[in-house]
């Protein structure tokens, strides 16, 4: 991981990056200065995307990092179930991801080899993230957590989306994609009450742009890998 992780962007992935960066920045400034640390955590995350969706290692450092930025503005509006699933779930969840990407790296670049989605893989994935929602909905309801539906259900797909990514699959931007569009819920509710919390609407629509972008790339990455290996 000695390598530039800016230096491998294409023009039209630097284009979205800045892109996503100006919403936030935007967004932030009419929020006030109460919104930096929601706009800090959505620059981190967007920045982490980008890479995620290159199939880099270094997505996965900058999504530990998201995590606990993200885990801290969670708790300020008592959205407790983002806080136990991004610094409880996603930044573990991305350290063991760092380490499966790294032990597995395409023909010795700095891009992951993607791996292929069986019928057993989907079922530990569907299973997995079924129990954990389970045991989250309780302990997220003896926490009186805010909107606790819509966080269950955040729960769901985060889960889903951070074993696809342990396991090197294009589908985790599906995921990612869904839980995007559970999070602008949560957050358009926060905003209503606190117009601070805008930043994070705005980032989690970036992010479902980049998620979209992300399964688009891994399918070409994917296709590519294939045709070299024949």
């Amino acid at each position: 991981m000695k390598h530039n992780p800016f230096k491998n962007l294409e023009k039209h992935e630097w284009a979205l990056w800045l892109a996503s960066i100006a919403v936030v920045a935007v967004s932030s400034f009419v929020a006030g200065s109460g919104g930096l640390l929601s706009a800090a955590a959505s620059v981190v995350g967007v920045t982490a995307l980008i890479f995620v969706a290159k199939g880099d290692a270094y997505g996965q450092v900058f999504t530990i990092l998201f995590g606990l930025l993200y885990g801290v503005v969670s708790f300020q509006f008592r959205y407790y179930g983002e806080v136990i699933t991004y610094i409880g779930m996603s930044a573990p969840a991305a350290f063991v991801t760092l380490i499966s990407w790294l032990k597995h790296p395409y023909k010795d670049s700095d891009e992951v080899e993607v791996s292929r989605l069986t019928p057993a893989k989907l079922a530990a994935v569907l299973f997995s993230s079924a129990a954990a929602t389970a045991v989250f909905y309780f302990i997220l309801r003896a926490l009186g957590t805010a909107n606790l539906a819509v966080s269950t259900v955040s729960v769901f797909t985060s889960f889903a989306a951070c074993m696809l990514l342990i396991m090197r699959l294009p589908h985790y931007a599906v995921a990612y994609a869904a839980n995007d569009v559970v999070l602008i819920v949560l957050w358009v509710l926060a905003s209503v009450k606190d117009i601070s919390y805008l930043p994070m609407v705005l980032c989690f629509l970036m992010f479902l742009i980049n998620d979209l972008y992300g399964f688009y790339n891994w399918r070409r990455m994917k296709k590519r890998q294939n045709s070299e290996k024949n």
